[in-house]
């Protein structure tokens, strides 16, 4: 038993949480199991409470400058887990990554302009370009033995035309933490074109044993190439998405100057204050917390490829290496798009994402978030195991 409690059922239904709360209109019904929007069901890390607790405290939430202790705690961070060392002057701040990468479509591109994405894949990736009215250039992922690989060869073909790249990593939803080599062909390729790469790397602290995650931006620094943004944010890892803040780590200083002035055409140069004070208790303080959960992620993770593997073999799990999010490949099951999603919602009364969110790439697939207290997820598990055998 560790210090945090991962186990703890926290009732969200009256906290206007989109998962709980939007089930009705997501799904048609409020009594499935929430599996699906990418947050997690336990409580923060005690030392965002305190922070927060802290500010709260003080009764007037006025407009907030970013303290230098914001960027310091970010830098030590990247030096810390991810060996990278990050400048000051390299930062810039946004709501969010997909504001982030909304931002980067425009600032680097035209309307008419390619724009490449690997399906499937997160859906505002999707609809970053088309918004903007750029080209969406589709570089879909193999499957090969139940692992998604980059095809490398039409990558380098999409590269050709395409003047930026909107790339995912640890990916979303397929779960690879990509490697070293991969990461350094994509490089390569991008180099010889000058291919501005956007690289979401939201995830990056959630990867499992075995595996290493490298930032893009550093392994390119071997081969001198600078024409990379970085989106990080706490969000995802430490269970802060609502609180709304990322950092983009940007080295070359055309781009930064590009970048900085499509955001100057918004006013969101005043950040909320608690947001502050969670990132930072989050970087200076978390890191114990966060080293639990990812033990209690991967027993999760475990139990839910054991359980699959024995009771229900028409799905397969494509093997996750990060993040909170598994892959399911329903496909054996024989069913449409439209009868899978009915089927989890109706029958196993669950809530998945369906994998056509995703792209056609996602079809006969579902996706499942297992950031929640085991009991809670097996106990979905235990549904979908009922449902098929009533259909037998």
């Amino acid at each position: 038993m560790g210090k945090y409690n991962f186990d703890q059922i926290i009732q969200r239904e009256s906290t206007e949480s989109i998962k709980y709360a939007g089930r009705m209109e997501v799904f048609g019904r409020s009594d499935v199991i929430p599996l699906w929007v990418a947050d997690m069901d336990f409580a923060v890390a005690p030392a965002i409470t305190k922070a927060l607790s802290e500010r709260i405290k003080h009764p007037i939430y006025g407009y907030a400058r970013v303290p230098e202790e914001f960027f310091d705690s970010a830098i030590r961070w990247m030096e810390r887990r991810h060996q990278w060392s990050v400048q000051r002057e390299e930062i810039l701040l946004s709501p969010g990554v997909v504001p982030a990468f909304y931002a980067a479509v425009k600032a680097f591109t035209e309307p008419g302009d390619a724009v490449i994405i690997q399906p499937p894949v997160y859906h505002p990736f999707f609809t970053a370009v088309t918004h903007s009215k750029r080209k969406l250039l589709l570089n879909p992922l193999k499957l090969k033995a139940h692992n998604y690989e980059i095809d490398f060869d039409h990558f380098e073909e999409c590269a050709k035309k395409a003047k930026l790249f909107l790339f995912c990593s640890p990916h979303n939803p397929v779960g690879r933490v990509w490697t070293e080599d991969e990461l350094k062909r994509l490089i390569v390729i991008a180099q010889k074109y000058k291919l501005i790469i956007f690289s979401d790397e939201i995830h990056a602290d959630l990867v499992f044993s075995h595996y290493k995650h490298s930032i893009l931006a550093n392994l390119a620094k071997q081969y001198n190439y600078d024409r990379i943004i970085t989106g990080i944010s706490p969000s995802k890892t430490f269970n802060i998405p609502g609180l709304g803040l990322a950092t983009l780590m940007i080295p070359n200083k055309e781009l930064r100057q590009k970048y900085d002035e499509e955001l100057n055409g918004f006013p969101i140069k005043s950040y909320n204050p608690l947001s502050l004070a969670a990132f930072m208790a989050a970087y200076n303080e978390g890191e114990e917390w966060l080293t639990e959960l990812l033990r209690y992620l991967e027993d999760t993770k475990y139990k839910v490829e054991k359980f699959i593997e024995q009771n229900l073999s028409k799905i397969q799990v494509i093997p996750s290496q990060g993040t909170y999010l598994l892959w399911l490949d329903c496909r054996s099951m024989k069913m449409t798009d439209l009868e899978l999603e009915k089927f989890f919602t109706h029958e196993a009364k669950i809530g998945l994402s369906p994998g056509t969110l995703f792209g056609s790439q996602g079809s006969g697939f579902m996706r499942l978030n297992f950031g929640a207290p085991q009991s809670v997820v097996l106990e979905a598990l235990e549904r979908i195991k009922q449902a098929l055998y009533q259909k037998q």
